[in-house]
This record gives C-alpha cells, sequence and structure tokens, in this order.
C-alpha cells in the first residue's frame, strides 16, 4: 500500500539549535514531538486527516465550479460564484485561502463571448494529485539520529539515494516523525558488528508501531578530527559516542596519545561541539565527512582497531511491504513464552525442522513484568527474569515453511508479532580502508 504524506515543512517543527554550553555537546536538531502536539500545515489547512481530506475535497470543487459557463447564475453573479457557495465539506468548515489560480481563457470570439480554451477540461483535484506518494528510494524524507556528517546520515543516503535526509536528536524522535508523518521513513541502527546490538531501538521497535522494510549494512570508517593547526602533542582530551571510543581504543594508544577519553552523544555532534567552540585541545573520532562539514582536520585516518567494523540497520515505514520469494527475504519478529520449561527450545526447534537459519536471538527483560517469583515446596521461592525476545530468520512470510514455523511457534507463546519481512541487503562488503598501520597513522 502506498502512503500518502501532506506536504508540511519540516523547517517550522526544528527550533533553533540552543548556544553550545561546554560538557553538552549533544543537541536538539528535531524536536520530541508527542501525540498531543499539534503540526501546522502550509494556508492553515487542520493538522488532522479528516481536515486535510476536506481541504481536498474543498479544492475539488472550487475547479468544478470554475469550469462552469458564465452564464449559470441568472441573477448576474460572476463566474466564480458557484465556489463561493462552499460552505462546508463532510461537516468541515473551513475559511482557507486555497489561492486557486483561473482557467485560462481564449480572446473573445464573434459574439463578444470569451470561451474555454479548446483542450481536453481540467479533471478535479484529488489527495494523489496534491500530494503524490513518493517512488521508493526518491524524494523520500528519511528520519535519522544524530547530526549532518553521522554515520546514521551516510546509511540513510545508501539505502534512499538522493532523499532528504532530518536529523533528529534522539531515536524516538525518529520513531514519532515518521508516525507524525514528518518523515516518510526512519533509518536507524540495530547492532555493530563490534559493540552489539543497540538496546534502546530494539525496545523502541515493540513500544511503536512502525515496520521493518528493509537492512543496510554500512563499513564504519573513524577517523581523529582536531581544528586546523592542532598538532596530536596539543591534544589532552578525545571525544565521541562510546562505541566509537571503544573501537579506537587500541589504535589511540598506538598513537602516544595520553589524553582522557569523554562520551558524548554522537560522533558528528563531538567535531561539531569542538568547531563551535574552537577547542584546540579536544580530538574528535568521527567520519571524514563530518570533518568536511565542520572544518576540521584529519589528524589520523582509520583508526578503528578492525577494519571489519560493519553497523546493521534497519529502514523503517507507517505501512509494511508485501513479501515476496524471487531475492532473498528476511523477517524480524518478536515473542514473549508462556511460563513453562524447554519453552525456547521448543520455539527454536520450530526454525530448525524446517531448515530456517536463525541470524539473530536477542533477549531483553519484559517492562512490564521483568521479575516472575516460581513458589516450590521443595526449593522454596524464585525470582526469574521474563523476557522478549527478537528473533531474525532468514525467509519470507510468504512462503509457506515461514508460515508454518509461526503457526507452531504461537502454540507456545503469550505474544507474538512480525516487526517485518523484508528483502536482505546483498551489496558486497569490503573491509574499511586502513587495514595496515602504516595506512592508519598518515602524519
Amino acid at each position: 500500500m502506498q502512503s500518502l504524506s501532506p506536504p508540511s515543512p519540516i523547517k517550522s517543527l526544528v527550533r533553533k539549535r540552543p548556544p553550545v554550553i561546554r560538557g553538552s555537546p549533544g543537541k536538539l536538531l528535531l524536536q520530541c514531538i508527542y501525540r498531543s502536539d499539534s503540526v501546522s500545515f502550509p494556508n492553515g489547512v487542520g493538522s488532522n486527516r479528516a481536515d486535510w481530506q476536506s481541504s481536498c475535497a474543498i479544492l475539488a470543487s472550487k475547479v468544478v465550479a470554475q469550469q462552469q459557463p458564465a452564464n449559470k447564475s441568472s441573477s448576474g453573479g460572476d463566474v466564480d460564484g458557484g465556489a463561493d457557495h462552499v460552505a462546508a465539506v463532510n461537516g468541515h468548515k473551513t475559511s482557507v485561502d486555497l489561492n486557486l489560480v483561473p482557467i485560462e481563457k481564449t480572446a473573445s470570439n464573434s459574439n463578444g463571448n470569451s470561451s474555454i480554451k479548446p483542450h481536453q477540461p481540467q479533471k478535479p483535484l484529488t489527495i494523489t494529485d496534491l500530494c503524490p506518494a513518493p517512488m521508493h528510494g526518491s524524494h523520500l524524507r528519511v528520519a535519522y539520529q544524530g547530526v549532518p556528517g553521522a554515520y546514521s546520515e551516510a546509511a540513510a543516503g545508501k539505502a534512499y539515494p538522493n532523499c532528504e535526509a532530518i536529523p533528529c536528536d534522539q531515536f524516538e524522535v525518529a520513531f514519532q516523525a515518521v508516525e507524525l508523518w514528518i518523515a516518510d521513513r526512519a533509518v536507524l541502527p540495530v547492532e555493530n558488528s563490534l559493540g552489539g546490538s543497540i538496546h534502546r531501538n530494539y525496545d523502541l521497535l515493540l513500544r511503536h508501531r512502525l515496520h521493518i522494510v528493509g537492512e543496510v549494512q554500512l563499513p564504519v570508517h573513524h577517523c581523529l578530527l582536531a581544528l586546523p593547526g592542532v598538532r596530536k602533542e596539543y591534544i589532552n582530551r578525545v571525544i565521541s559516542h562510546p562505541q566509537a571510543l571503544a573501537q579506537c581504543e587500541l589504535t589511540l594508544t598506538k598513537l602516544g596519545l595520553q589524553a582522557a577519553r569523554e562520551a558524548v552523544d554522537d560522533t558528528a555532534g563531538a567535531a561539531e561541539y569542538i568547531a563551535a567552540n574552537n577547542l584546540r585541545d579536544t580530538a574528535a573520532i568521527a567520519s571524514a565527512r563530518a570533518a568536511e562539514l565542520y572544518g576540521m582536520q584529519v589528524l589520523a585516518d582509520g583508526i578503528q582497531d578492525d577494519s571489519s567494523n560493519v553497523t546493521r540497520f534497519v529502514m523503517l515505514a507507517r505501512e509494511p511491504i508485501i513479501p515476496r520469494t524471487d531475492r532473498p527475504f528476511k523477517t524480524s519478529i518478536v515473542f514473549a513464552h508462556d511460563k513453562g520449561t524447554s519453552v525456547l527450545f521448543k520455539v527454536l526447534s520450530a526454525f530448525a525442522f524446517r531448515n530456517i537459519s536463525l541470524t539473530k536471538i536477542e533477549s531483553r527483560p519484559h517492562r512490564n513484568r521483568p521479575i516472575r517469583l516460581v513458589d516450590d515446596g521443595n526449593v522454596g521461592t524464585a525470582k526469574h527474569f521474563e523476557y522478549m525476545f527478537y528473533i531474525d530468520f532468514e525467509a519470507s512470510m510468504a512462503e509457506i515453511r515461514a508460515q508454518n514455523a509461526l503457526a507452531e511457534v504461537q502454540e507456545f507463546t503469550s505474544f507474538l508479532r512480525v516487526l517485518g519481512s523484508y528483502p536482505m541487503d546483498m551489496t558486497p562488503w569490503c573491509p574499511s580502508r586502513g587495514d595496515n598501520d602504516d595506512e592508519k597513522i598518515p602524519f
């Protein structure tokens, strides 16, 4: 199903960046918007879908009225008089300035009456005419977490070339941007080959009703950045995302940097913070694009300890895609099991018996009931954690074996939800640049 998104300028929802305060490099890019907040659309159109559809219907009515002959009104009213009587549509009154462009008239004929140009009559406007659904991968508004220059922005560009990337200060804001039609898609990280899972996004996948429609894997290439003219001997502090600091620890030691490590919200935000505050004693670990955007110099290129450093991102949308069998698909589910022994084994066996490969299994404590008490007369009372299990497996929901596997899993679970069935990222993978030490430290 194609989704329709009302044209709402993102600039009206992004407040000005507050002054940067030392020690707080993370900054707000897109405000957190709650469900009760209103959104302003152009020309005063209402924020909810009903008002938007009504305005579209009013547009269509005015166009039809303008096409009526000039002598329609016997009382001598003007040609657009019929349009002025459109007071409400579907019970919604409006005073919106619709700014309709009059239909062009030809020169007066021999009788002195103007006539419509001899071409095909203009068809009434529809919602699709006003806001056509974008083609997959082009002219999409894609939300990501971080600031321009972040790896998430690069992942959004790889997933949807030529998209309009929308920076968000938090992961949850990116989810809300899609839910509130501010963005068409969101591209968010879920796991890294060195740092493991991003648990926050797994929790948000369960809290929100978005669907996974694709995945993209992005090699991570870290650089050590500083202000122009700064040498490594002047550096006494290195700031970046916690995972980036951990992924470059060995290389930083080889560089001989006797500098304190300080964690901030994101890699590109660290570079922006140094540039904004003119910190000549601080370096950042970020991408080469961040150096270009914020006027930084690259002190060392490819400083990740392991060149096989890849982050997996998922693409989220309001509507799921139709699963197919003509290419490799992956399906993501989450479930909670009932009380009992060997339940997890039975669930995994449902996939093993059908030769379905599991690519990931992640357990997260149940938010509403994290601890369960078990009373046994022989051993006393024990406390066990209640878990939610996230599983990725290589099969499409269009395949009978996947459908049968989930039907069997449902017998042993108290909760089961399909997060998405989507094409696998099959692009060839190559290690990040700078695989040897001579290339990593080009001073």
